[in-house]
């Protein structure tokens, strides 16, 4: 069997696809390898949702696209998102290819290898329609074993103005509870201890399937799947919180007390253009309850920046609203113009330079507040998972509750005892460095 080089682009959710993908090459004999030199069959599953995030899945196919004449690979296949959004262009425009493959068909990557490798002529496709919804069981992990994305439902029924998600991933169509639990106690077994729950939306999880929204009950049932010691929530709308999902949050003992709620922007008029379902009045009525209910949560969001028509009063209110409210963590994008979306036609269009200038302002504005913050957790007890350790040092790296993986910042502390990753220690705060933490282990404790 030919080894297989894969690179997986863009966001978690992509990232669970491409686990998916690798359990099922791994199941029908392929082998892996990092190194794209030695590979017989290379594999990019790539991202659409901006356009450097499309320029970055384009580079990437050609770069790897050398190996058919330098190294051993005979086939080269792309799937993902700018597969599925462009796929008579990547067709047309892309020769090196060999398969391609839609966001909707993934389950078929081990017979678009087998073809690429055997067929020759026009490149294989797998295009089912983007609204079905694929059942793959087998995954092989590649965030080191104790954390892993769940992915619980596909797609978005939204059609925010800037957004072209729905183009490429399909209408918002929820996996059953039970195929969840069932990848929930497979990935226990397998020794993860950290549960992440992504959709475009999680919170509408099961209005599609059972009637309303079920997220609350579906936490509750995997809180019950033995190993799992954190479960984490990302991309709650603010519109679609309910009370039930608050009290869940509040009175669980293992789901984190953190939330990513993405708002865009604060400004009503912004909000409108970009056909939000919210106000500046009902976020902050939101945000309000939610650290009412549960006092030490942790609110990660997003703002778009440079949207069309966005005037200089307009972002100064997005600053001021961000200076009051004070997010933990902040994510900030320039606004992109997407091809087939309604604000891609708007008038207003922002030049690129005064888009950066108004990320770099939201962006220190929230880094004062981001180190602010580290400095108010001086002291606090608390409880960690340990990612790895320092190279030659008894200095361990970790993450509280409130941090999730790849985007967040990290505790160090030092300890002479062997800690493995995945495992969990109680530490208290001593100090703080920009958006990292630093702890001693409190040794009375039971691990």
């Amino acid at each position: 069997m030919e080894s297989v080089y894969f690179l997986s682009l863009g966001c978690d959710k992509n990232l669970s696809d491409s686990e998916a993908m690798l359990g099922l090459l791994e199941k029908a004999g392929y082998r892996f390898t990092d190194d794209p030199a030695q590979a017989g069959v290379i594999i990019v599953n790539t991202c659409s949702f901006i356009g450097d995030a499309k320029e970055e899945s384009i580079n990437a196919i050609l770069d790897l696209a050398c190996w058919k004449k330098e190294g051993r690979c005979r086939a080269l296949l792309a799937g993902g998102c700018l597969a599925q959004r462009y796929k008579d262009e990547i067709l047309k425009e892309l020769p090196e290819l060999d398969a391609v493959l839609g966001t909707a068909s993934y389950q078929h990557i081990a017979e678009a290898v087998a073809e690429a490798l055997h067929e020759e002529g026009s490149p294989a496709a797998y295009f089912e329609n983007v609204d079905v919804l694929p059942m793959v069981k087998d995954r092989i992990l590649t965030g080191g074993g104790y954390t892993a994305y769940l992915k619980i439902a596909e797609g978005c029924d939204k059609y925010c103005t800037y957004c072209a998600i729905p183009f490429a991933r399909g209408r918002y169509r929820s996996y059953p509870m039970d195929f969840l639990l069932e990848q929930a106690r497979d990935l226990a077994e397998k020794g993860v201890k950290e549960l992440i729950l992504v959709a475009q939306e999680t919170t509408l999880y099961g209005t599609d399937l059972y009637g309303g929204k079920k997220l609350p009950e579906l936490i509750r049932r995997l809180e019950g799947v033995e190993g799992i010691r954190w479960i984490r929530l990302l991309y709650g709308y603010p519109e679609e919180l309910t009370d039930e999902l608050i009290e869940c949050m509040a009175s669980s003992e293992k789901l984190c007390h953190y939330l990513d709620l993405p708002i865009q922007h604060a400004a009503d008029s912004v909000l409108a253009r970009m056909g939000r379902k919210t106000t500046q009045a009902e976020l902050r009525e939101r945000i309000r309850q939610l650290r009412e209910r549960i006092p030490d949560i942790v609110l990660r969001t997003t703002l778009l920046t440079g949207f069309p028509g966005e005037t200089e009063e307009e972002h100064a209110e997005n600053l001021r609203f961000l200076k009051e409210i004070r997010f933990d963590r902040l994510g900030v994008f320039c606004y992109s113009r997407e091809e087939g979306t309604a604000a891609a036609r708007m008038k207003g269009q922002i030049p690129k330079r005064i888009k950066e200038k108004r990320r770099r302002e939201l962006m220190l504005a929230q880094q004062q507040i981001a180190f602010e913050k580290s400095r108010e957790m001086i002291g606090r007890r608390l409880n960690v998972m340990i990612e790895g350790k320092v190279a030659d040092e008894n200095v361990y790296v970790a993450r509280t509750a409130g941090d999730a993986p790849d985007v967040d910042g990290f505790l160090f502390f030092e300890d002479e005892r062997e800690w493995e990753s995945g495992s969990f220690a109680e530490v208290r705060v001593t100090g703080a460095r920009g958006y990292d933490l630093l702890g001693e282990r409190i040794r009375e404790s039971a691990e």
